[in-house]
């Protein structure tokens, strides 16, 4: 009998909580109303709504009133960035400061702002994966009007420095310059406490199938004094800042995954555990084996393993087929056959670059499931390696 598969790909993907499921089942099929009707079934979908809206401001310490609901976490890094330059980037407004290695859905519009006029600077990164808050300040300049930098690195799980730029950008602020700070937290909310308060941020991003809720819904904060935007139009939803009939049973799904993960906040240094006894006993049977980032601080869940000898490809395959789910990196670029942007911007050589895969735990994940891998992998590396010296 084979064993069941072990799923170690919760960055890229989350399971949908059974009570999560039974929490969104009933707005799909009884509490079915338009949340924007006023009759009872109206009233009762836009209370669910609203509490929703309650349980996701009290995971990151926010007013409900700051929770606009979406699509996911790339409508909500999209608008954040267009909603302020579309607001706010009049004029000679027209500097953003990001980083090299940002997910894709901060890279790509940056870059269309870039195309249209504006000036982007990327700040490097390094071998360690992380921006310094003093690179942060010294490329502010006079016409800067955003600043975004994620909270963590989705492939390599490195922790940004966010709570130092958001001081730097409240402090500039403070001294009458018309300038916000956004992070991407997609990766980072539910896996450590995240409060936007202590981070000074003026518009985080959080997904939904990133925290064991559905595919697409997720939330974007927007502080109270920021003016943001809408950059879909066509009706009044979450305050005029997203137009759209409310997805009910996807946005009570993300309430109640928001309220569980909140619960089950200490339950992320078992994980860290796991996490880096899995690293230590994969290092001492595969030596050459390198942990990408691992001497910065990093979420807990994710750990970046390079194999210079190997393609990153063949062993995900290979351990696919022996019924262990990784991958080499973002979900969201997995089609691309170029090498991680997020490695390269590293500055990582290339041969370490393209033997890099992703492991991602949850609270699901078990020391048995983690045995399994240690028992395999360093046998999978050995044989690949064997085969790229004969070819």
């Amino acid at each position: 009998m084979s064993a069941s598969p072990i799923y170690l790909d919760n960055a890229a993907t989350t399971r949908v909580l059974p009570e999560v499921v039974a929490a969104f089942l009933p707005y799909l099929t009884e509490d079915f109303g338009n949340a924007s009707s006023v009759h009872a079934f109206g009233q009762r979908a836009r209370a669910a709504v609203e509490q929703a809206r309650r349980q996701v401001a009290a995971l990151i310490g926010s007013e409900p009133a700051e929770i606009a609901f979406l699509s996911g976490g790339t409508e909500a890094n999209n608008l954040a960035i267009q909603g302020i330059v579309s607001a706010y980037g009049a004029g000679s407004r027209r500097h953003i400061i990001t980083t090299a290695f940002e997910h894709p859905a901060v890279l790509a519009p940056c870059q269309a702002l870039e195309a249209a006029g504006f000036r982007v600077t990327y700040l490097p990164v390094g071998a360690a994966g992380r921006v310094t808050a003093e690179e942060v300040a010294a490329a502010i300049a006079d016409d800067t009007l955003l600043v975004t930098v994620m909270l963590a690195n989705n492939e390599v799980g490195t922790l940004q420095p966010v709570a130092d730029i958001g001081a730097l950008v409240a402090e500039r602020r403070r001294r009458g310059q018309m300038i916000f700070l956004h992070t991407d937290a997609v990766q980072a909310v539910g896996k450590l406490p995240v409060n936007v308060h202590d981070l000074q941020a003026d518009l985080l991003s959080i997904s939904g199938h990133k925290v064991h809720a559905p595919k697409g819904v997720g939330a974007l904060y927007v502080a109270k004094h920021v003016r943001l935007a809408a950059q879909q139009l066509g009706g009044h939803q979450e305050r005029d800042r997203r137009a759209g009939t409310e997805a009910v049973a996807n946005i009570v799904a993300l309430g109640r995954a928001a309220q569980l993960a909140a619960e089950r906040l200490d339950q992320m240094e078992a994980i860290r555990a796991l996490r880096d006894e899995l690293e230590r006993e994969l290092q001492q049977r595969i030596p050459s084996m390198a942990v990408n980032g691992g001497a910065s601080p990093r979420l807990p869940h994710i750990s970046s393993l390079a194999f210079d000898s190997l393609d990153a490809n063949r062993l995900v395959i290979a351990l696919d087929l022996a019924g262990i789910a990784v991958s080499t990196g973002s979900a969201c670029s997995s089609g691309s056959t170029e090498p991680s942007h997020v490695l390269r911007a590293m500055g990582l050589p290339p041969d370490r670059v393209r033997g890099s895969i992703r492991v991602s735990l949850s609270h699901e994940t078990t020391a048995d499931d983690l045995a399994r891998v240690i028992d395999v992998l360093p046998k999978m590396v050995e044989r690949l390696s064997r085969r790229r010296a004969v070819a």
